[in-house]
């Protein structure tokens, strides 16, 4: 049976997450006074993901809550004891300069116009739905989306197949009629399959070409290559340079 909605990750597949956290971060440790601590910009950017990354695995595992996994970021960065208000401080401060960067990817309108009178469509996000929801009306692309559901609320999170369900749920469609588009190729790509959705894994730049691809997802470069993948007679649908 052919796909009826398609649901979206938001960070790296919608929103250019990675760019923003970059130039939000340089802004933001240049007003802080900060990067003279480091050899360099990339060192002190490396040192933010690297404590993003370790606390995000802590939230995801259930370990944190959304709001205390930003605090230990921010204490495991600076290597100091604050409270949750001053770090909470910190990070609102390193938000301005984040959210001025904010940006779709180029290929993100296009795609949403062709897929407009042929599918339904959602967003499922390993983030908070305050967090999502001011950013997705921030970028002008909310009302696009049928409805937002986000870790924080859901109490499960992405490569769990629950978390892909419960959307599937939500649209009151089985899972083979939903596919999923997401930019990492296990908490999305091969979290989608193994829920049985139609999993779709956007490698943008060829991100991830060293590594041998989860069984499963489908993997595309752009997302003008989506409308050809579900089908859909669009202007759109280049081969998928992966094959």
């Amino acid at each position: 049976m052919s796909i009826q909605a398609v649901v979206w990750d938001v960070d790296d597949t919608l929103f250019d997450y990675t760019t923003a956290d970059r130039l939000g971060m340089r802004a933001h440790l240049t007003a802080e006074d900060l990067l003279h601590r480091y050899d360099s910009v990339e060192q002190a950017i490396d040192r933010w993901r690297e404590a993003t990354h370790l606390q995000w695995a802590r939230f995801s595992a259930g370990e944190a809550t959304f709001e205390d996994q930003r605090r230990e970021r921010v204490r495991v960065f600076l290597d100091r004891d604050l409270t949750d208000t001053e770090a909470d401080a910190w990070f609102q401060r390193y938000v301005t300069h984040y959210e001025a960067v904010w940006a779709l990817f180029p290929d993100v309108l296009p795609v949403l116009d062709a897929l407009s009178a042929t599918h339904r469509h959602a967003v499922l996000s390993n983030s908070s739905l305050h967090v999502q929801d001011r950013k997705l009306r921030a970028l002008g692309v909310h009302d696009r989306f049928e409805t937002i559901l986000c870790a924080a609320e859901l109490g499960i999170s992405k490569p769990e197949a629950g978390a892909f369900l419960a959307a599937c749920e939500f649209l009151g469609l089985p899972p083979h009629q939903v596919a999923y588009v997401g930019d990492h190729p296990e908490i999305d790509g091969r979290g989608a399959a193994d829920a049985g959705l139609l999993s779709v894994w956007i490698d943008r730049g060829g991100l991830y070409a060293t590594i041998d691809p989860p069984v499963g997802p489908h993997r595309i470069a752009t997302l003008a290559e989506l409308p050809s993948l579900l089908g859909s007679d669009t202007r759109f649908g280049a081969p998928s340079t992966f094959g």
